[in-house]
């Protein structure tokens, strides 16, 4: 059986998604509009979406965003 290789993440999901976003919008503002750029656009957004589900997830409580 194979073993599963482990490591600690440094950086918490958060910021890491919200590090990808920001890469993305970055590289977005470098290409003409068009559906490359839409594109990057639309994964940016999910990444920040990501990003707010896990920080409400892991609120104590679980009150619904705002």
């Amino acid at each position: 059986m194979r073993q599963r290789r482990r490591f600690t993440q440094t950086v918490s999901l958060e910021e890491r998604l919200a590090q990808e976003a920001k890469r993305l919008r970055e590289q977005a503002k470098a290409l003409p509009h068009g559906s490359q750029r839409e594109d990057l656009l639309r994964k940016a957004r999910q990444a920040e979406t990501g990003s707010r589900i896990s920080d409400w997830l892991r609120s104590p409580g679980l009150h619904p965003p705002e």
